[in-house]
């Protein structure tokens, strides 16, 4: 279960880094919450007929009270994060943000340390230090210059870091489809409302973001999201970062293929690192040829 896990996750990293050029295209309009806003209640709507029955809280099933809850704080924390990467693209380069955006990688296994007594793996540490470098590498060419944005894309790492250990503690005993689904429609409510008071509601008649907006509900989020919702069941949160990093590396690729941005060598070279330190992270339980079928998924 745990190599379909990662497998599937491997399937959202390509999604989502092929989704980056969506996201781009929402930062040309300078509009960040409302993008976001429709893309996750989009989303959310799109999931609903998918929605197992006895999971809906209709027709006398209920939704447990713990599910809300989590949904609920998963869903702040979605808005969160996806609020300082979107405000942050419209004060830094796309380079800078990626970088800073997958940083998420790092804070992972250190966070789990402190808020769970959960002391990582020497390989984690070690391949963690791999996507950063690899990162920065890819991101930014060897070359980082700080922009106005870099903090709020800074500060969104730590809450993608979060998100990461929420969904990987605490929903494994929900529905995939209605947690996502849930959490989807707080996450992007909020953003929607924020946006209606700081943004102008009348840029959304532009067909290209509106293309852009139902590319990046029904892909990268409602097809990218719930499979990691699902995935990150069956796998460590360390790991499903790791595995997620990828997506900077298929960005490249989407932005190579579908808007002719060639690669530096260097850039290559943080492709190579990122995929190494994947495949390290996998070396604590296949090194010795067999899992650790106790240990599955951290914490549990």
């Amino acid at each position: 279960m745990r190599l379909k896990a990662d497998l599937l996750l491997f399937m959202v990293a390509i999604i989502w880094g092929t989704a980056f050029v969506a996201q781009g295209i929402a930062s040309q309009y300078k509009v960040a919450y409302l993008f976001n806003g429709l893309s996750f209640m989009l989303a959310a709507f799109i999931l609903i007929p998918f929605i197992p029955k006895g999971t809906r809280g209709a027709q006398g099933a209920k939704i447990p009270k713990d599910q809300w809850k989590w949904m609920l704080v998963a869903g702040g924390i979605l808005f969160a994060g996806s609020a300082l990467q979107q405000v942050g693209m419209l004060y830094t380069k796309v380079a800078n943000a990626g970088f800073l955006t997958s940083l998420y990688v790092v804070f992972i296994p250190f966070m789990l340390w402190i808020g769970f007594r959960e002391r990582p793996h020497w390989l984690d540490l070690f391949a963690v230090t791999l996507a950063g470098i690899g990162a920065f590498l890819l991101s930014t060419s060897g070359s980082f210059i700080v922009q106005p944005g870099d903090l709020m894309e800074l500060l969104g790492s730590v809450f993608w870091a979060f998100y990461f250990i929420v969904l990987g503690k605490f929903t494994f005993k929900f529905a995939s489809i209605s947690f996502a689904a849930g959490h989807f429609f707080i996450g992007g409510l909020i953003n929607f409302v924020v946006g209606l008071f700081v943004e102008d509601i009348s840029i959304l008649t532009a067909w290209p973001l509106l293309g852009a907006i139902l590319y990046r509900a029904t892909l990268s989020i409602g097809i990218g999201y719930t499979l990691q919702v699902w995935g990150q069941k069956h796998t460590p949160p360390t790991d499903a970062a790791l595995i997620l990093a990828l997506e900077a590396v298929f960005a490249v690729i989407a932005a190579w293929i579908l808007l002719d941005q060639s690669l530096v060598l260097i850039q290559i070279i943080g492709c190579v690192i990122i995929f190494t330190g994947v495949l390290i992270s996998q070396l604590k339980e296949w090194n010795s040829g067999k899992l650790d079928h106790n240990h599955l998924v951290e914490g549990r």
